[in-house]
């Protein structure tokens, strides 16, 4: 997932699912606009938010997000997997909003 902000500002996250989301690249500029091309190459999700980015920005590399965006991450996390139709074996339509094909 990569947070980016008008001024060419990223900052890159990695969740392996053991830990919080950790910041593994920060980038500003051209270097930004990089990132960016090589993610969408990859079918990186990219969210757009400056004051998220910006907040991130203030993080150091390595460094897990604090528990105060634990909430805003993981629904842009959960979001970016459902729009790639993914979905938790224990999540079996449990409120019966959402058909998910087996």
């Amino acid at each position: 997932m990569i947070e980016t902000t008008k001024n060419k500002q990223v900052i890159g996250l990695k969740y392996d699912q053991k830990t919080a989301p950790k910041v593994i690249i920060k980038g500003y500029g051209d270097f930004a606009d990089e990132l960016i091309a090589i993610a969408k190459e990859n079918n990186v999700m990219i969210h757009q938010d400056p004051e998220l980015s910006e907040f991130l920005n203030c993080l150091e590399l390595g460094q897990e997000i604090p528990r105060e965006l634990y909430i805003i991450i993981a629904e842009l996390i959960a979001f970016a997997f459902v729009l790639q139709g993914k979905f938790p074996d224990q999540w079996k339509n449990i409120h019966q909003r959402i058909d998910i094909k087996s």
